[in-house]
């Protein structure tokens, strides 16, 4: 956490009543001196907050301010406290006891850089952004839980998609839909049937009938959604009943287009945070997390945030 409070990054640390810290960015400069004068057209002038804690107690904290508690006999987490040869991630949404409303604000999901993501996205990137020990992991998660190769009616929404989805080898539907940002990647997609391009975070609308998709697919973007709520609702409005939404997420990133409370929180945050959209949509089972990382410390981590469309939603 030190990074986020070098003076490189940041103007000022201001504490606040509630004991979070509010930041002041004037301005974002990832550049030495040859590129300052192409990296002056991301800086920006906005309020956000970093959140300096870490793990399982850092949240608690969070949602006891939001929930009015005080902090006083209520524990919103209190399955998460890590158990011997148990990832901390999968312990994290087990028996949670949610606050009333949505813990995070708006400034939250403010970005270090907020101009257009249609700019930032404009050229192709045709390169993965996990190692390949991370690939197999996600990639053998989907083999498991996926309906079959070619079963018919079945339906696929690959949400922030690009030129690779991580799917199995060979593995195809009769509509696998692609949805992202960069037209030329989405195009040489193999296993896509079908493709939109469109930045949710400026319009979060998912452009399809209620009830179309049988499985929806995120991978590592989920930390780039600046309005995770609305887009989780349109998930599960075009889910179909029992359709499954696997959100999977590293900790490699674009750092200046994530939002505040992810890049100031860590792994086991994130997977509760992740949690919570589901929650806070309405109309998900509730949700739960699991560890696929396949080298702990020696390779990039894979965590993995699923649920349900409730039957009866």
């Amino acid at each position: 956490m030190a990074s986020l409070a070098s003076p490189s990054l940041l103007s000022s640390l201001t504490k606040s009543r509630t004991g979070r810290v509010s930041v002041s960015v004037l301005s974002y400069s990832c550049c030495t001196s040859r590129r300052r004068a192409k990296c002056n057209a991301y800086s920006i002038v906005a309020n956000r907050r970093v959140f300096l804690g870490f793990g399982a107690l850092f949240i608690d904290q969070i949602v006891t301010m939001a929930s009015g508690s005080g902090g006083v006999g209520r524990s919103f987490v209190a399955s998460a406290r890590p158990r011997q040869g148990v990832s901390p991630v999968e312990q994290i949404l087990k028996n949670v006891d949610w606050p009333e409303q949505f813990p995070f604000k708006d400034e939250d999901f403010s970005r270090f850089d907020e101009s257009p993501d249609s700019i930032f996205y404009s050229e192709p990137r045709f390169v993965t952004h996990i190692d390949d020990p991370a690939i197999r992991a996600l990639t053998d998660y989907y083999s498991k839980v996926f309906p079959p190769s070619n079963t018919p009616g079945v339906a696929m929404l690959d949400l922030c998609s690009s030129w690779v989805s991580h799917f199995p080898a060979g593995y195809k539907q009769e509509r696998v839909v692609g949805m992202g940002m960069n037209e030329a990647e989405l195009k040489r997609n193999p296993v896509l049937t079908e493709y939109i391009v469109q930045d949710l975070n400026v319009n979060p609308k998912i452009p399809f009938e209620d009830n179309s998709f049988n499985v929806i697919t995120n991978v590592v973007s989920v930390d780039y959604l600046t309005k995770p709520i609305e887009v989780f609702k349109e998930m599960q409005r075009v889910l179909k009943p029992s359709g499954l939404a696997i959100m999977s997420f590293s900790n490699r990133l674009f750092f200046t287009k994530a939002v505040s409370i992810w890049t100031s929180t860590g792994d086991v945050d994130h997977a509760w945070i992740v949690g919570s959209y589901f929650h806070y949509a309405g109309g998900f089972e509730p949700p739960a997390a699991v560890d696929v990382s396949p080298n702990p410390g020696r390779s990039d981590p894979m965590y993995i945030v699923y649920s349900r469309k409730q039957l009866s939603a």
